[in-house]
């Protein structure tokens, strides 16, 4: 067989991507871009990762792009293969994650006659995506991708889309790749930081909420050192849990769904809220009341790396834009003579360990947050732990330390289905940490084909499926509006134990606190992928230890 030079545009895109350090491509293949996998064929600089469907393709490309601070990248066909995808895309953008999304689409010719699968890309993920469009010229292939790159990352991180027309691909082409681009660094205003640190010295109860937008591992050792000389509470936005050690002596839980009572009032009281990074969304905020928007006696620092953030929700009394790491970096080294240390950090502290440690006894036979406890003390301290959207999540949210960085991959913006090809994309970014991987029922089946995936690609991953039958969040808001009244919430489930053999796993199956226990160190002790099932009561739920029956009684 005579082998065939890939087409010069498909070969240009691939060496672009090369150019800007891409390592890793998730895909579901597509005729719409086979010049693409031609010139992917043998490449030894980029690792193609095929899954099992575009969801789950671009779930793994967001949760890449959340682990490296550069673009995660999909490549998915026209139709089908992209509105599958675009869920990822939704993610990155609420997450504020950075992904480049590439849709192989109808060939220029074909264009608006509504050939087969067309769609209007730019049109269609226009709103979801920070930049959406369509490379018609083959000799603008490396403006498109470094421009790609620059709008991925600058800013507020989120998703780019680039619609590549199948006969493009096949087109030569002279243009040669730009050079690697780096995230921009803007370092803060030496007299905003003074202004800032002249409003701590006034304060009488001030906390910080951290972690969000082009939070990384610099900003996270500089914040910390700060937090714990000047002895403020550091509270961690929704799902971003990871942003500061759990070890930190100021460390005040996260806020978000099912927070600690105790810290949602500290910053209910607070006179001063410094946020970094975080955008102060509706759920970080419970809805825009914590802090509240509409009054409340406060001043707020807001600090963010895109203009257009700052005083877009809430008004700052001081805004500072600013690139995380250099914000959190200056102010680490600011003279320490100028800080006043509160005591109100290591209260705070205290209160998280309190709230962070499961009471005494239980009714159910499996109980998660003693199970959870349990696996923070068995599996090391830098595990990562991916979770998709579910009541199950908040007992991890609750207990788990995340001690490591990145630690904790969970989509800020709810999306089901998220956890499992997290995992995958983890396990692979990370082959020597442990991966958990935790789903409930309703979430894993939602991109639980990903197992092969897993498997595939040998990866190492534990997943815990928490099953109580039901899409418990769903069930538990039901029974708060409609006691007794439940409607389309129930749930038929598979034996997720025998599903998971049945694509090549180990698995385990615990009913019990006792055999989860088991289940989890026979896990630990074993290579590639391993699945635990968890049947667990649906009266147990994981916001604030409340019983359906107990929504049902109010």
């Amino acid at each position: 067989m005579t082998e065939h030079a890939s087409p010069q545009a498909a070969r240009l895109l691939v060496d672009c991507l090369a150019a800007q350090e891409c390592d890793r491509i998730f895909t579901v293949p597509g005729e719409s871009f086979l010049p693409v996998l031609d010139a992917l064929h043998g490449d030894q600089s980029i690792d193609v990762v095929t899954c099992r469907q575009e969801g789950g393709a671009a779930f793994m490309a967001c949760a890449d792009g959340a682990m490296t601070g550069r673009p995660g990248v999909a490549f998915v066909t026209r139709g089908p293969g992209a509105t599958n995808a675009s869920i990822g895309v939704h993610v990155a953008q609420q997450d504020s994650q950075p992904m480049i999304l590439f849709v192989g689409d109808v060939g220029r010719s074909m264009r608006d006659r509504e050939g087969f699968q067309e769609i209007d890309f730019p049109a269609f993920f226009g709103p979801i995506a920070k930049w959406a469009a369509r490379i018609d010229d083959a000799e603008r292939i490396p403006e498109y991708i470094a421009r790609a790159y620059a709008t991925a990352m600058s800013g507020r991180p989120g998703p780019v889309v680039l619609a590549l027309p199948e006969d493009m691909l096949s087109d030569t082409a002279e243009a040669q790749p730009r050079q690697f681009l780096a995230r921009p660094a803007q370092a803060p205003c030496p007299d905003a930081m003074q202004t800032m640190l002249a409003m701590l010295d006034d304060a009488a109860s001030p906390v910080a909420i951290v972690g969000g937008a082009g939070w990384n591992a610099k900003a996270r050792q500089f914040f910390q050192i700060f937090a714990e000389r000047a002895g403020i509470p550091v509270a961690t936005a929704f799902r971003r849990q990871d942003a500061i050690p759990a070890s930190s002596s100021v460390y005040a839980g996260s806020l978000g769904y099912g927070p600690n009572p105790k810290l949602v009032e500290r910053v209910k009281q607070a006179d001063l809220v410094i946020a970094v990074g975080a955008r102060l969304g509706e759920a970080t905020t419970d809805g825009y009341a914590v802090p509240d928007l509409d009054g409340g006696d406060y001043k707020l620092v807001h600090v963010h790396p895109d203009p257009s953030e700052l005083n877009s929700v809430y008004p700052a009394d001081l805004a500072i834009c600013a690139d995380m790491g250099e914000f959190s970096e200056a102010l680490a080294l600011w003279d320490e003579s100028d800080i006043t240390p509160f005591s109100t950090g290591a209260e705070a502290n205290r209160e998280w360990e309190e709230w962070a440690s499961p009471s005494p006894g239980s009714e159910y036979p499996l109980d998660l947050a003693r199970c959870v406890t349990f696996m923070r003390d068995t599996l090391p301290p830098d595990t990562i732990i991916c979770n998709g959207a579910g009541n199950f999540a908040g007992w991890w949210h609750r207990y788990w330390r995340y001690e490591g960085y990145p630690a904790q991959l969970a989509p800020t913006c709810g999306a089901m289905g998220y956890g499992l090809p997290a995992g995958v994309a983890a396990a692979k970014r990370f082959p020597d940490r442990t991966v958990v991987a935790v789903c409930g029922d309703g979430d894993f089946l939602m991109n639980g084909q990903e197992l092969a995936t897993a498997v595939q690609f040998e990866v190492d991953l534990i997943v815990v499926v928490v099953d109580n039958g039901a899409y418990g969040t769903i069930r538990m808001h039901q029974e708060r509006e409609f006691p007794g009244r439940v409607s389309t919430t129930d749930l038929r489930n598979p034996d997720f134990a025998a599903l998971a053999e049945s694509f090549g796993c180990w698995s385990a199956f615990a009913d019990t606190t006792e055999a989860f226990k088991d289940a989890i160190v026979a896990a630990e002790g074993r290579r590639g992928v391993r699945l635990i099932h968890c049947k667990i009561d649906v009266e147990q739920l994981a916001a604030s230890g409340a019983t359906i029956s107990g929504l049902r009684a109010r």
